[in-house]
């Protein structure tokens, strides 16, 4: 299944939801007429329920309803900012990108390697610090705003293959679509159990009373139970859901390692610990489908775990799996240590360097949002072979958008330095002439993983320096009055990531109602990513794009390349977001078909690609990955 089929499946499953949740309301709403249809008759000495107003059934049915429209609502609204909120609602701490904890850097460094390998943007990184179970879990609206987040109890007990193969785990809930519904069923929860809630309060409030306190703690009671019928059916729910998905993420999480031994191993830590994988946080119930292990207990767990039974899942993703022999291996492994990277390898100028591709536009398609054992090697070989001194400046709040910004500077040296004279803060433009020399020799090539790599810090400064750097960058690309597609890409992921973290709007359009938007950067892509020497090569390209795209494209109004201005093309991009993942796949192969019509791919197109791609929420992963990374310099 694809990366678009799997949004598509995960929209589906998100109505499904909210039709059993819906169901699961209509079954507490008349749980709650019935109790207050009793308590009327024995108020009332009566004994026909016939006696009973319709006031009575209509009030009561209303005010329930409404109350649980409103905690749901209020939650979704609390949650609005996705995976930073779901983290902040657990009481996770931020891990800042240049810790000196080993086991955080050696978290960090693991999570890097895996958003470089599938083309997504670095996640942000929380620690649970009072939680000494094995867990963890992935949370946001989309690919380009999630958190990953473990317990002090994970990176105290597991090895790195075995964190990686967690990190894996979360990550192909990233790339599966599964974190948005995870995140509407918190919110969604949250109402049905406050009815129990209520009750709860009633009863300790009746507490001391007479003849009506009884009758108060009866009613308390009653509501006591139907806010757990509530709580019945949506563990019902997400228990049927929730464990298929992990079958998956384990599955996935072998495909993304090479390595069984690790998901395995990291099972087997949970299943031998003490503590397993249970949480004491007061939402571990609400956020139970989220996370990598069972956080709570359940009674008849068969019919309500969300998670599968751990020998089942060791055994599905490691038939062979020897717990004694696995043991022996593990202890002489040696402890957590940090990561060094001192490799300060040269490489040559790569730009043009062209590949065979052995892919139709179509089957291309089917790259995005995958990833496997050699492109987490890729992005492995990748990190290595970055400079010590690079590497800390990326992680440095000060420095990192320094930068981002000297990765744009280009020319001689009087270009250069009209462009940092452009820079309206006089200090970030020192810093990044200061950075220059860090990023000398690096080609657009690298471009991409550096940025995701800088943007985690970047992120972490107030909003104002975050503003700087945003109109820096502007400046930066307008110096020469001239805009290529690789920088205002770049431009676009940057404004994207510094957006406050909001859920996304419906991607429901269609690629004919937004074919001016998907014509221009059809034709940016066919300009900029094919030679200038290629007779007639823009030409076939753009046909080839607008071919591969849809029908409703030919006969599209195409802009030339020069004619288009950075906002436009910032607008055309920003507005293709919002295209279902069937279109959205359409305008991938078109623009497949625009960079590889001649049955080659360059350095230069592949991560062409994969900044656009980047900027469509359609993460590539690394295409060239059996190149050395060292060879991809300027």
């Amino acid at each position: 299944m694809t990366f678009f089929e799997h949004q598509a499946l995960a929209r589906r499953n998100t109505k499904v939801m909210v039709v059993l949740f819906l169901l699961a309301v209509v079954a507490v709403v008349l749980a709650v007429d019935v109790v207050l249809a009793a308590l009327y008759l024995w108020s009332t000495d009566a004994v026909d329920v016939k006696a009973v107003p319709v006031e009575v059934w209509l009030g009561g049915a209303a005010a329930t309803g409404l109350v649980i429209a409103a905690v749901s609502l209020f939650n979704v609204a609390r949650l609005s900012g996705g995976g930073e909120a779901v983290a902040g609602m657990i009481g996770a701490r931020r891990v800042s990108p240049d810790t000196r904890d080993l086991l955080e850097q050696r978290l960090r460094n693991v999570v890097e390697e895996m958003a470089i390998a599938a083309g997504v943007r670095v996640p942000e990184v929380y620690v649970m610090d009072g939680e000494r179970g094995i867990n963890a879990f992935a949370a946001g609206w989309d690919t380009s705003g999630a958190v990953v987040a473990v317990t002090r109890g994970t990176l105290e007990t597991l090895t790195r293959d075995e964190l990686q193969g967690v990190v894996a785990h979360e990550f192909s809930h990233i790339l599966n679509g599964d974190m948005r519904l995870n995140v509407r069923m918190i919110g969604v929860l949250a109402g049905i159990v406050f009815i129990g809630s209520i009750g709860e309060f009633v009863m300790r409030s009746a507490r001391g009373s007479k003849k009506e306190g009884g009758a108060i703690i009866l009613a308390g009671l009653a509501l006591l139970v139907i806010g757990y019928v509530g709580l019945f059916f949506a563990r019902l729910i997400k228990s049927a859901v929730s464990r298929q998905r992990e079958f998956l993420a384990d599955a996935s999480s072998v495909q993304f390692t090479r390595n069984p031994d690790g998901i395995a191993g990291a099972l087997d830590q949970i299943r031998s610990s003490s503590a397993g994988a249970l949480l004491a946080n007061r939402y571990a119930e609400e956020m139970s489908h989220m996370f990598f292990g069972a956080a709570v207990k359940v009674w008849f767990g068969a019919l309500f775990d969300t998670h599968p039974p751990l020998d089942e899942r060791i055994r599905r993703v490691h038939p062979r799996f020897q717990r004694s022999a696995y043991r022996e291996q593990r202890a002489a492994a040696p402890p957590p240590a940090a990561e060094a990277d001192v490799s300060e390898k040269q490489g040559r100028r790569a730009s043009d360097l062209a590949a065979p591709w052995g892919r139709s536009a179509a089957q291309s398609v089917g790259l995005v949002g995958s990833l496997d054992a050699g492109k987490v090697g890729y992005a492995a070989r990748l990190l290595a072979g970055l400079p010590e001194a690079l590497r800390e400046a990326l992680h440095d709040v000060e420095r990192a958008p320094a930068v981002m910004v000297a990765l744009l500077l280009g020319g001689p040296e009087d270009a250069v330095s009209r462009q940092l004279a452009a820079v309206p803060s006089a200090a970030l433009a020192e810093r990044a002439r200061a950075a220059a020399p860090l990023v000398r020799g690096v080609g657009p090539a690298l471009h991409l993983p550096l940025i995701d790599l800088a943007l985690p810090a970047a992120k972490a400064a107030p909003p104002p320096a975050r503003q700087e750097l945003l109109a820096a960058l502007e400046a930066v690309i307008n110096a020469d009055r001239r805009v290529s597609l690789h920088e205002f890409v770049v431009l676009a992921l940057v404004r994207e990531q510094f957006a406050p973290r909001t859920r996304p709007p419906a991607a429901n359009r269609k690629l004919g109602e937004l074919k001016a938007k998907a014509a221009t950067v059809l034709s940016l892509v066919a300009h900029a990513g094919t030679r200038a020497d290629a007779k007639g090569g823009r030409e076939a390209a753009l046909l080839a794009a607008l071919r591969a795209a849809e029908a409703a494209m030919r006969v599209a109004v195409v802009p030339a390349a020069g004619e288009i201005k950075l906002q436009a093309a910032l607008d055309a991009l920003e507005a293709l977001r919002a295209l279902a993942p069937a279109q959205k796949a359409l305008l991938v192969e078109g623009l497949f078909a625009a960079v590889t019509f001649d049955g080659t791919i360059r350095v230069g197109e592949a991560e062409l690609m994969r900044l656009v791609g980047a900027a469509l929420a359609c993460p590539l992963p690394p295409l060239l990955e059996a190149l050395d990374p060292a060879s991809l310099a300027a």
